[in-house]
């Protein structure tokens, strides 16, 4: 047995398809990874309430989910009722920053997650997008409590012209596309992915040459930057943008291709290569 790797996975677009679809492939090669003793963690833009269904359902029983974009991380646990237990969960004031995005764009729709996991939000999200808790509030109260995240969808608009926008108001943001429209996560200032899997791999005592991230968005392109940064490796899946294959070391196949799958399946020709 060699040493133990942590590799962390995006969800959408990276595990699964745009419509939820798992492939066996994908499952199988996670599955094995984690017999050999590796790490795999879960990391997501969803919520912990939509995050965790995925990673049992592709084989993971033990371990910590980071969720949220590193705003929430739970741990998982068959005995809770959730099937998990909250670990942390990092949170700011959104009134700063819905009053400057309603500015800019008034006819987008806008969400918050409050610290417990439940979502609030004024006009409709997609069904996946939002955890099975949420609210629909009135637009003036989204201001009101501490949240782990504001999430803006705006359906109509170009997702340049959206980028180009939100860069205007100068928030911290994480920005992505999902699908054919316009999709923001703001999260609290310095939370990333990266910050939340950098704390996992501390707990864990695992080398930052040992590390290995594999993602297809934008909200991805600090976890890549965090593991080539600390000597490890980051996967770009196929159909991702091309400002996150810029970001990563390598890119593998597509979802559609079971990218993970070809990764997974290398990983020991890759840790021979490292040695």
């Amino acid at each position: 047995m060699h040493e133990p790797w942590l590799i962390a996975i995006d969800i959408d677009g990276t595990l699964v398809h745009d419509d939820g679809h798992l492939s066996h492939n994908v499952a199988r090669e996670v599955q094995r990874v984690v017999e050999l003793g590796h790490h795999v963690i879960v990391a997501s833009g969803r919520a912990a309430a939509n995050a965790v269904p995925v990673v049992l359902d592709v084989g993971i029983k033990a371990g910590h989910v980071v969720c949220s974009n590193g705003a929430v991380t739970v741990e998982l646990d068959a005995s809770h009722p959730n099937g998990y237990h909250v670990r942390e969960v990092i949170g700011f004031d959104p009134g700063p920053v819905l009053t400057k995005l309603i500015e800019k764009l008034p006819e987008a729709h806008f969400a918050v997650e409050d610290v417990d996991g439940t979502y609030r939000f004024h006009k409709q999200f997609p069904t996946y997008a939002l955890g099975s808790k949420n609210i629909e509030t009135p637009l003036d109260e989204l201001m009101q409590g501490e949240v782990s995240r504001v999430v803006v969808l705006s359906p109509e608009q170009d997702v340049n012209d959206f980028l180009e926008i939100v860069e205007q108001v100068g928030l911290h943001s994480v920005s992505y596309a999902i699908g054919y429209t316009a999709w923001l996560d703001i999260a609290p200032m310095g939370v990333t992915k990266a910050s939340a899997l950098e704390q996992r791999r501390k707990a864990l005592n695992i080398p930052g040459n040992r590390v290995i991230t594999i993602g297809d968005g934008r909200n991805d392109i600090n976890m890549f930057e965090w593991a080539n940064a600390g000597g490890g490796l980051s996967f770009a899946m196929g159909q991702g943008p091309d400002e996150v294959k810029a970001a990563a070391s390598m890119v593998t196949a597509s979802v559609e291709e079971d990218g993970v799958a070809e990764v997974l399946a290398g990983l020991e020709g890759i840790i021979f290569s490292q040695n």
